[in-house]
């Protein structure tokens, strides 16, 4: 994804709007360290443990040197509990933070020199990558600014880490669609295919599972007819012109039930996403904020 040279500034995050953020599953987040670290240290680290005693002791901090919004501090602290107790991580900011002014001191970091370097890397690649899918989602939550379209993730996530990629989309800003298959029903165009189309679908799932919310996958302004007279929740835009999603908004909202929800899907980025916000769709689900995010540019550097 290719970002315009002055992408929309971020809006900075109060500490109130931190206290609403949800944290990630903890458990989710030692899976994800745990493995992280047997991949990095499956032969130890004899480089570190060739150089320093176990009592040798260092005291570091972690930088972050390009603007953005800050995401993955607890993960960094998760990092270097597992690999020692001594060593501690005193934060300087919160994760949901924008931060402009760089490079800027975001922890300081001591303890064992052995662990604090063999935990660098690890802490690192995970504070980047959630950092920078927290700053592409701030960017695009700026851009639908005023439109009152809300923007949603989807599950085009990194294996294994979909719990914190999620957690950085929510540090943005922006709002989780399904963590899971079974969070709610969701008719794509395979399962349609295989289903014998959207009335047949929907007709069965309503019977199997008619707990959960329903959301039916569009095409063309046909399917979203059919999709209303079958009885959905939300009817998802797929790939649709910008002409279509406005004539089928207007379908939702003059149908017999106005509560039907609309979501526009299929080649949303930063360039197009306010034209399609202001075609009135109520969702705007974008895989590019988990798929295709830019790191962001993170240094651990030794106290001088």
């Amino acid at each position: 994804m290719t970002l315009p040279a002055t992408p929309p500034a971020p809006a900075p995050a109060t500490a109130t709007d931190r206290r609403k953020i949800r944290p990630p599953d903890s458990a989710a987040v030692a899976r994800v360290v745990a493995a992280a670290l047997a991949e990095d240290l499956v032969m130890g680290d004899p480089t570190g443990e060739g150089l320093f005693g176990p009592d040798d002791t260092c005291v570091t901090v972690l930088l972050q040197k390009e603007p953005g919004v800050l995401c993955g501090l607890g993960v960094v602290e998760a990092v270097f509990a597992a690999l020692h107790p001594r060593v501690s991580v005193t934060p300087l900011h919160s994760d949901g933070d924008t931060i402009g002014a760089v490079p800027a001191e975001i922890a300081r970091i001591s303890g064992p020199t052995r662990a604090v370097l063999a935990g660098e890397r690890t802490a690192l690649n995970l504070l980047s990558r959630l950092s920078g899918i927290a700053t592409l989602t701030a960017r695009c939550v700026a851009e639908l600014d005023g439109t009152g379209a809300i923007l949603l993730d989807t599950r085009k996530t990194t294996a294994g880490l979909r719990e914190l990629e999620k957690y950085a989309v929510r540090c943005g800003g922006g709002s989780n669609h399904r963590l899971n298959l079974g969070e709610a029903l969701l008719v794509k165009d395979n399962h349609l295919r295989l289903a014998g189309g959207i009335a047949a679908a929907v007709a069965r799932l309503r019977e199997a599972q008619s707990r959960l919310r329903l959301e039916v996958e569009t095409e063309t302004l046909d399917d979203v007819h059919e999709a209303l007279r079958a009885g959905v929740n939300r009817i998802m835009l797929d790939n649709m012109t910008t002409d279509q999603m406005r004539q089928a908004v207007a379908l939702c909202r003059s149908s017999a039930n106005g509560a039907v929800e609309t979501e526009a899907s299929g080649g949303v980025t930063l360039a197009n996403l306010r034209e399609i916000a202001e075609t009135g769709v109520d969702y705007i689900s974008m895989g590019a904020l988990t798929h295709s995010p830019k790191g962001l540019d993170v240094s651990l550097e030794v106290a001088s």
